[in-house]
């Protein structure tokens, strides 16, 4: 394990202890937003999902995320996060040159996040299987299993949500999946 890896979970296991004892203020999930509810099951479940499209044009797809508060941990949120992603002509640098790829990546994570207050903090981790098509010419297929990982925060006042996340895989040609996102949510 990485001397970085066990600061990180020093600090989410001292967060979580903090958000023991209070009682959660916001009824959303820490790493939920205004993602679409798809779905609330009896149990507390709930399953949100939402499309995913990069500013460049090169990439599209959809997340979905399931994910529950376990009854006697209220500011405790446990999730998992299915994301499947496609581009067409990404540039990609690989050591035996520059080249054109159409990728596909199907990717599977672990959520977990605490609720302080109107702040919600969460972390994910999991893998992300990937193929690369070169364009135009008559090279292989490329492929591979990556680490995903992120981070993120919610914050929500009264009706206003707002959201930043970062999340990465480590996979040289899979650098355009990298995303860093914000937003900002007013319903009315």
């Amino acid at each position: 394990m990485q001397p970085d890896s066990r600061l990180v979970i020093a600090l989410a296991s001292v967060l979580a202890l903090l958000a023991l004892p209070s009682q959660a203020d916001s009824p959303m999930p820490a790493y939920g937003g205004m993602a679409q509810d798809l779905m609330h099951l009896d149990n507390g479940m709930i399953i949100q999902g939402r499309g995913v499209q990069t500013p460049d044009g090169y990439t599209s797809g959809f997340r979905l995320t399931a994910g529950f508060t376990p009854q006697y941990l209220p500011r405790l949120d446990l999730g998992a996060e299915f994301s499947y992603r496609e581009s067409d002509d990404v540039p990609v640098s690989l050591t035996d040159g520059q080249q054109l790829l159409d990728t596909t990546s199907l990717g599977g994570s672990l959520v977990a996040g605490v609720r302080l207050g109107p702040l919600g903090l969460y972390a994910k981790s999991g893998l992300a299987e990937w193929q690369g098509d070169p364009v135009g010419d008559g090279d292989p297929l490329r492929g591979g299993t990556a680490r995903v990982q992120g981070f993120g925060a919610r914050l929500q006042l009264h009706h206003l949500v707002s959201r930043l996340e970062f999340e990465e895989i480590k996979a040289p040609a899979m650098n355009h999946l990298n995303l860093m996102t914000a937003s900002i949510h007013y319903p009315f």
